[in-house]
């Protein structure tokens, strides 16, 4: 046994006196989790902004979390190799479950490129309460559009690692939602995960 397993064996969470059910049913809402996963410039970013607005508009306490942000701050020490990147994605599914522990909804937003870390973020939570959501466009489209200049960089060499060009994407298999942003609006994008949410009876359909 490692030393570091040995100090994870001596670990003992305090009982919590207001629990996760406890939690939600003060916040009158469903804690879930909304995971958006696709290519730089699929669209992320836009649809997880207009849900999280749409969410807020109704009253739904959330919040979203965003690979951008979340490097500037808890990943900061992270780079972009495939080992650093599974890292990055399992303290961001650590983080969200402690969100949803607390009551919350949460978006994630992240590239997210391996199946294996999409899963591991999976099984932190209960069924039903992760949401995969495959944000949808060729490469061709999102090199096209390369909103930060990525692609452009990436192509030059300035950028190594960056997925779909020197690093590997591995799109979902089975999302519970496959948004295709080649044909679909953002905003037409956003409806339809709200529909979804109330279809999964995740959120309040409006009367």
């Amino acid at each position: 046994m490692s030393v570091q397993q040995e100090l994870q064996a001596d670990l003992y969470p305090p009982p919590l006196a207001v629990g996760g059910s406890e939690r939600a049913a003060s916040l009158r809402q469903v804690p879930h989790v909304l995971w958006l996963t696709g290519i730089s410039g699929a669209g992320k970013s836009t649809i997880a902004t207009g849900l999280d607005a749409e969410l807020h508009r109704r009253g739904l306490h959330g919040y979203l979390l965003d690979g951008d942000r979340v490097r500037r701050g808890l990943c900061s020490d992270l780079g972009f190799s495939a080992r650093d990147r599974t890292e990055n994605i399992r303290r961001v599914a650590e983080v969200s479950s402690l969100m949803v522990d607390a009551g919350l909804i949460v978006i994630c937003s992240f590239i997210s490129p391996f199946r294996s870390d999409r899963d591991l973020a999976r099984s932190l939570f209960e069924a039903g309460r992760f949401l995969e959501v495959y944000v949808d466009a060729p490469v061709s489209v999102t090199e096209a559009r390369d909103p930060k200049g990525l692609y452009a960089r990436a192509r030059r060499g300035e950028i190594t690692n960056f997925t779909a060009v020197d690093s590997p994407y591995e799109p979902p298999e089975h999302p519970e939602v496959h948004l295709a942003t080649t044909v679909a609006t953002p905003d037409e994008s956003v409806a339809e995960l709200v529909a979804e949410l109330e279809l999964r009876k995740l959120i309040p359909g409006r009367d």
